[in-house]
């Protein structure tokens, strides 16, 4: 039995030439709710923590964190049916030895790699067949 083809996907850095450096940050379970702004940012909340992507620019002071992120952008929408989307983008960061951190929207995906490996990521997934976009 053959596997399915894995998907070719459109990718794009998000601020293109000029990366927007992102930062994952990390904060107390209850606490409130940052005002954020910036082109991108992400908050989860779990009995745990609170975690923050956002901009390193607009970080709130004090938090802790760990900066100097770019972000894929995985041009989607994608139906929730869809299986592999990840692992398509994933499979060729992880042999390229570049560490991620994936966030999900409901139409698409976000990875984030360290900016300093970004041409790394950008080579491994051109050579996986991915299409990274201006």
């Amino acid at each position: 039995m053959t596997s399915p083809a894995r998907p070719r996907l459109t990718l794009s850095v998000l601020g293109g030439a000029a990366p927007t450096e992102l930062a994952v940050a990390q904060l107390p379970p209850g606490a409130p709710l940052p005002t954020l702004g910036g082109v991108l940012f992400s908050l989860t909340r779990t009995p745990d923590e609170l975690s923050l992507v956002c901009e390193a620019a607009h970080l709130p002071p004090g938090v802790r964190h760990q900066a100097g992120w770019a972000a894929l952008k995985l041009h989607g929408p994608f139906d929730f049916g869809l299986t592999g989307i990840l692992a398509a983008v994933l499979e060729p960061l992880r042999k390229a030895g570049v560490g991620i951190f994936a966030l999900s929207t409901f139409d698409t995906d976000d990875v984030l790699v360290p900016a300093a490996r970004l041409p790394d990521a950008l080579a491994a997934l051109r050579g996986a067949g991915h299409t990274v976009a201006d």
